[in-house]
């Protein structure tokens, strides 16, 4: 698997992030431990969990495959802190008391003693960023962790963040955006990858399947094994639903069959080289689902099928998004 610079760092890794929201839930550790070990055997590095991920079990489960599957030295650790606020004295949303508890929290879980990256999980209004960010440098300079980011982050909340390091010296500098990307949801195209672009910032999109509507398997129907056929994950896949996104799946499963090649490949192709992207973070519930990501990372689109996807899926631009046509 290609190795990918995150952003304008030192940071290198594989071009397939390993996603583990479903551990501890609705996958078990045994299946869990055949998506690690071929995610790595295929050349994977990087595998992102976060503490809210099955009430901390996602981490937990993680954190024994490292000491009993596969090498730690082998992978790249990622993890988020949620900004939500919590009941505790320390639960106040993106404090540097929430927040260092939270990470220290996280390291029990996985048993480490560092996370390689260490992102924030989303945007608190009610702390101020300074304060944020200044706990983000404590877990580096402590050894906690190496690298740090954000996650669902607006445009000018990514582009505030990562200036506010970037201006001061001995700052730790934000490397990587970790946001909603694909096909059916093009939105950060608008401010969020511009801003990702001018500051340095490695895109790491999640849901790169568009919640599974890019697969084509819920084209016609809803299986019955789906996650959508589930009251926990139905209103997950139906906000993206629309006749819009029918047609883009259309779309995607006609440039599949013209190219001999699976409606996820097509998708996860397109996706995988636009600018900006490092790596898109795929996650199953299943060993079996993951292998066919896997084997579909070797597809490559022609540039008059990137062209159409473009066309199918193209978000709308308007002023100030979009600079006005001079002439």
């Amino acid at each position: 698997m290609e190795q990918r610079a995150l952003g304008r760092s030192g940071l290198v890794v594989s071009r397939l992030a390993l996603g583990t929201m479903t551990w501890g839930r609705d996958t078990d550790e045994d299946e869990a431990a055949l998506q690690l070990t071929a995610f790595v055997d295929a050349g994977g590095t990087l595998v992102d969990t976060a503490d809210v991920y099955a009430d901390g079990e996602s981490e937990r489960t993680l954190g024994r495959l490292l000491a009993d599957v596969v090498p730690r030295a082998d992978v790249l650790v990622a993890t988020k802190a949620a900004g939500r606020t919590g009941p505790r004295p320390m639960g106040r949303g993106s404090s540097r008391g929430h927040l260092l508890a939270a990470l220290d929290a996280s390291l029990e879980r996985l048993g480490l003693d560092h996370v390689d990256l260490w992102q924030l999980h989303a945007w608190d209004d009610a702390t101020p960023l300074e304060e944020t960010l200044a706990a983000c440098d404590l877990a580096v300079s402590s050894g906690r962790a190496r690298y740090i980011g954000v996650s669902n982050f607006s445009g000018w909340q990514t582009a505030q963040a990562a200036t506010w390091q970037r201006a001061w010296p001995g700052r730790t500098p934000i490397v990587s955006t970790q946001v909603e990307y694909s096909l059916l949801q093009r939105g950060v195209e608008r401010e969020v990858a511009p801003a990702a672009e001018a500051l340095g910032l490695g895109i790491l999109p999640w849901s790169p399947l568009g919640r599974g509507l890019l697969t084509g398997k819920y084209r016609h129907a809803t299986p019955e094994d789906s996650r959508a056929a589930s009251p926990q994950w139905q209103g997950f896949l139906s906000r993206l639903h629309s006749p819009s996104a029918d047609r883009v799946v259309e779309a995607v499963v006609t440039a599949a069959e013209g190219l001999g090649t699976s409606p996820l490949g097509v998708a996860l192709a397109w996706l995988r080289d636009r600018p900006g992207v490092v790596a898109p973070v795929v996650g199953a519930r299943t060993a079996v689902q993951l292998q066919e990501t896997l084997d579909a990372d070797g597809v490559r689109l022609p540039p008059a099928i990137v062209t159409a996807l473009d066309d199918v899926s193209a978000p709308h631009f308007s002023y100030p998004d979009q600079r006005p046509d001079p002439s």
